[in-house]
């Protein structure tokens, strides 16, 4: 099989050229889970597979990752077919947030008589979950508080860390193998987000060559980036990653 990580956007919340920085897991040129949703993700994920995402995973409650539910709601809804058909798979930690954040506003429809998740299959997880029988483990990231930011990895496959601070202990565990590994990174780190300079103290060589950095802050920022050296995702870029093992004995 032929896998890839489709970015559909690359962009940090202010780059809206780059997009609202997400990616599709890719199985054979079919889209397996879409992660992430922001506001133009839809459209996107839309123009490069024309239908709605079966499977997606929400890293955090962060407008620019989660502002496409909305459309994305009003689709499913409205359509017999898709209705409760889309997997919606995030830590249960971020249920709260997204019932805040997303869901919870008087009067879902003008119509009245509409429950918000009714239009969705909400799966929450801790350790990780399954889907069409892998494996996804999901892990805790540095992004403002503990408890608000999980990132995501296939073993053998691919780790998409969302937005975060270094976090070299965490990778070396979910991805500590030959994946690789989707990484938050600006010209500059904030308390909130990794920089350049955070990586190149923070990450030996070995896995610094396995990085691919996203969510930077211009096409310029990128560019600046790809000169030190680093591979750089692009928007609508197809990147190859390993086809995963079997699940391991102990997953799940």
């Amino acid at each position: 099989m032929n896998w890839y990580l489709h970015f559909l956007g690359t962009g940090a919340a202010h780059a809206v050229e780059l997009g609202s920085s997400s990616a599709v897991v890719e199985r054979d040129g079919k889209p397996l889970l879409l992660i992430d949703c922001g506001p133009d993700t839809l459209d996107r994920y839309m123009a490069s597979y024309g239908e709605s995402p079966q499977a997606l995973y929400i890293t955090h409650t962060h407008m620019d990752h989660v502002g496409g539910l909305e459309r994305l709601f009003t689709r499913l809804w409205f359509n017999d077919a898709l209705r409760g058909q889309t997997r919606v798979f995030t830590h249960a930690a971020l249920v709260p947030w997204l019932q805040a954040r997303i869901a919870d506003y008087p009067g879902v429809l003008a119509e009245g008589g509409v429950n918000y998740w009714e239009a969705f299959r909400l799966v929450p997880c801790s350790r990780g979950f399954w889907l069409d029988g892998f494996w996804f483990d999901v892990f805790p990231t540095r992004h403002h508080r503990p408890g608000t930011s999980f990132g995501i990895a296939l073993q053998g496959s691919f780790a998409f860390t969302g937005d975060t601070r270094p976090l070299p202990e965490v990778l070396s565990q979910y991805a500590g193998g030959n994946e690789l590994i989707a990484h938050d990174c600006g010209l500059v780190g904030n308390p909130s987000h990794t920089g350049i300079d955070d990586i190149e103290r923070e990450y030996d060589a070995a896995m610094r060559r396995r990085l691919v950095l996203y969510h930077y802050g211009s096409a310029a920022d990128g560019a600046a980036l790809g000169a030190r050296g680093y591979r750089i995702a692009g928007t609508g870029q197809r990147v190859p990653i390993p086809a995963p093992p079997p699940p391991r004995s102990d997953a799940g």
